[in-house]
């Protein structure tokens, strides 16, 4: 069993309205969470900016702590969270809720070896009000990144990336390629000014390829059979990937087990994103044009 002790909002309506739907107490500052109150664990959803300095004072308080992907905005902060945590034998685990999705739940045992991943995840920044203090690749991509880092079991060995800011001072779509070391290939984009939105990813391998529609929970296989195709539904029992999430969390907060996702997958997921960033900066430089002198 579980009990929700309390809520907490900057936005006193909010918490006050949740506090009531979910018949417990309300706060305007975090830190009355641990101050006044006696929690064992929490779940953090603010803004990437400020995942750092919440995460730290409920871990420093002794909290188990759920953090909103991705798991800090520099890997210095990362890597503090994650030794408090250890020091303090504390679980992390990184809300990267597309690895709780049913699809690729089901999938998995289908994947043998991956050869080529193809990952699309579209979709409107005001349709779903993105947040706006990071770029669609700690926003939206980074998901994709966490799904192939856990797919593919070799080192990134080159990023070939491109993005482009349109709406907001960030990139908001970004494509990119990923190379790996045992030579798979991982083609990704991910935009948040497209008007239909999209999230699939297609893995290739030898003799079939899966598609995967994390929207809709829905995947098919498709296998090469004497020079024809064969397409296959795979059988998904749907599940809420949020609440499958949160029920994890908790499991392994009473059992203390690792997380599928725990601080260090976040960690190489905000490494190989922030890798990214740095390659699509220095594209993003080179075309600027050079002021000539006269």
């Amino acid at each position: 069993m579980v009990d929700l002790v309390a809520v907490c909002d900057v936005n006193k309506k909010a918490a006050k309205e949740t506090a009531e739907k979910y018949n417990t107490k309300y706060y305007l500052d975090y830190h009355d969470l641990f101050t006044k109150e006696k929690i064992q664990a929490v779940s953090i959803v603010v803004p990437t900016s400020s995942h750092y300095k919440v995460a730290k004072d409920f871990l420093e308080a002794g909290i188990h702590v759920l953090i909103e992907k991705p798991i800090t905005k520099t890997l210095e902060d990362a890597d503090e969270l994650i030794r408090i945590a250890k020091e303090k034998d504390l679980i992390i685990q990184v809300g990267h809720i597309e690895r709780f999705n049913s699809a690729i739940r089901a999938v998995e045992p289908l994947i043998i070896k991956p050869k080529f991943i193809e990952c699309r995840r579209l979709g409107s920044i005001k349709k779903k009000r993105r947040i706006k203090d990071v770029g669609v690749v700690l926003d939206l991509m980074i998901h994709d990144i966490d799904i192939i880092l856990g797919l593919v079991d070799s080192k990134v060995k080159n990023i070939e990336a491109v993005g482009l800011s349109t709406v907001s001072k960030h990139e908001d779509m970004a494509n990119v390629r990923l190379s790996f070391q045992n030579n798979v290939i991982a083609d990704i984009t991910a935009s948040r000014v497209t008007k239909d939105e999209t999230r699939k990813i297609r893995i290739f391998q030898e003799h079939s390829y899966i598609l995967l529609d994390f929207m809709h929970q829905e995947a098919f296989l498709y296998r090469g059979t004497e020079g024809n195709i064969k397409k296959q539904k795979i059988g998904i029992r749907k599940k809420e990937p949020l609440k499958i999430e949160l029920k994890a969390f908790i499991d392994c907060v009473r059992h203390h087990k690792k997380p599928l996702v725990s601080g260090q997958e976040g960690r190489q997921a905000l490494a190989v994103a922030l890798a990214i960033l740095e390659k699509i900066d220095k594209n993003n430089a080179s075309l600027i044009p050079q002021q000539t002198f006269v």
